[in-house]
């Protein structure tokens, strides 16, 4: 299924809408809004894909899957706080 340009837009402003409330909701700075922003268009995109490739179908609208985009950005956002949130120690062992 090919996605339209509304689409595509819809898409966009859902999974930039799920990465700002995430922002709110779990805190951070400016460079973690941009990070939560990204990593949700990337989840939202991962999951519209996986709905495609598979067949599932969640909440359509139209050629967009609006529920399995959700999902792929929830699970993308909540991976990817994870991984911004472990800290490097620079120890030297000499």
């Amino acid at each position: 299924m090919m996605l339209t340009l509304p689409s595509i837009v819809l898409g966009l402003v859902c999974a930039l809408l799920l990465g700002a409330v995430y922002h709110v909701v779990r805190g951070g700075g400016g460079w973690r809004l941009l990070l939560f922003l990204g990593v949700s268009i990337l989840g939202f995109a991962g999951g519209q894909a996986l709905s495609v490739w598979l067949g599932w179908r969640l909440w359509m609208a139209g050629a967009l899957d609006l529920g399995m985009g959700s999902i792929g950005s929830l699970l993308f956002l909540a991976v990817g706080e994870w991984l911004s949130r472990i800290e490097v120690k620079n120890e030297s062992g000499l």
